[in-house]
């Protein structure tokens, strides 16, 4: 295994589309959404410890995050756990993240990576990761995987690359697999624009999974965010040591609050993209939940309950209860029981979920 990779795992959302499960106490990251017997950052860290060290995974999460994560992930140790003591949106964290790991191997590549999503042939991922970290320890280059578009969602960014000859772009290509040169990121289309992209061919959904050298990614923090990267050098002795941690609470909430596309992937040009030839899903909702469960004859997908089902379809079901849910005449709902709450509610408006969760917070 190859001591110069390294992983980032974002885990500090709250993905508040799956209320009533995923609460701001206990995110979506740290349940078994899939009914697998495993959590979804327990999921995603034994997937990239296929091709990297264990010890070489770093986890940034929120401080009040701490005990879950080393809960679920035992073979972690406190140091790679990285807190956020203020929401600052990816920028930041990925820099701070980047300067203590190239302060620690200066030879560093490395994977930013979301905790929450799901991906099925995870040696396939392995095998494309591997070809992003081998053009980028030869290369200055800042890489995303770009997943192949299957409908023209409305939900996902897109990324756009260049469609010029192969020999043109000087790029790699290793397993009939190329590499493309970005030509720009696009925000969420409406579904008119979503539809063009998937007709033109030359457009990948944006994953946020992101591959780069520790040189190349603080290089272009230097180049285009020089506040942000003035204010995190500003602790590079104390990195890797006992006084990290009061650097960080003294200083992180004064960064800007700035994603890590806006802030460099949208503004540097050394940016290519790997298509993906795995499958993946972000499970951002309960419908994206449904697609990847298994489901009966009448497309109903039960997680951790027993159940009647008459004149019932296209339904999600979970409980945390393992009880007897009996339904009759409900089509294309999203049925949740958990503690105190019930939730019966048209998948067709899943999107109001993080409203209906602010209402909630006020009862």
């Amino acid at each position: 295994m190859n001591s110069n990779y390294y992983a980032i795992l974002m885990a500090g959302g709250v993905g508040s589309r799956f209320w009533p499960v995923s609460t701001t106490e206990f995110p979506k990251q740290f349940h078994d959404m899939l009914g697998s017997g495993h959590t979804l950052i327990q999921k995603t860290f034994s997937r990239l410890s296929k091709l990297i060290p264990a010890e070489n995974i770093f986890i940034l999460t929120n401080e009040l995050y701490n005990d879950l994560v080393l809960e679920q992930l035992p073979m972690v140790k406190q140091e790679q756990v990285l807190l956020e003591p203020a929401m600052r949106n990816t920028a930041p964290c990925i820099l701070y993240a980047s300067l203590k790991i190239q302060k620690l191997n200066p030879d560093a590549l490395m994977v930013v990576a979301p905790s929450d999503h799901w991906i099925e042939d995870e040696d396939e991922f392995a095998k494309n990761l591997k070809q992003c970290f081998d053009f980028c320890e030869n290369e200055d280059a800042l890489m995303t995987l770009g997943i192949q578009p299957t409908f023209p969602n409305t939900g996902f960014g897109y990324i756009e690359f260049e469609t010029r000859g192969e020999a043109e772009l000087s790029v790699a290509k290793s397993d009939e697999n190329p590499i493309k040169k970005v030509n720009q990121f696009r925000e969420k289309p409406d579904y008119e624009t979503a539809k063009s992209f998937l007709e033109a061919g030359n457009f990948l959904w944006n994953g946020g999974i992101f591959i780069w050298s520790a040189k190349s990614i603080t290089s272009a923090f230097e180049k285009f965010q020089p506040q942000m990267n003035s204010l995190f050098r500003q602790g590079i002795e104390s990195y890797n040591t006992t006084s990290e941690k009061d650097f960080i609470l003294k200083n992180y909430a004064s960064s800007e609050n700035v994603s890590i596309d806006y802030a460099i992937m949208e503004n540097a040009t050394n940016v290519y993209v790997l298509p993906a030839t795995f499958d993946w899903n972000d499970l951002g909702t309960w419908g994206q939940l449904h697609e990847k469960i298994e489901k009966d004859e009448n497309n109903n997908g039960v997680i951790n309950a027993k159940v009647i089902l008459e004149n019932a379809s296209n339904n999600i079901i979970r409980s945390d209860a393992d009880k007897i849910i009996v339904i009759d005449g409900l089509h294309d709902y999203i049925i949740v029981d958990k503690e105190g709450v019930l939730m019966i509610y048209p998948k067709s408006k899943e999107q109001d979920i993080k409203r209906i969760t602010g209402l909630a917070n006020k009862l």
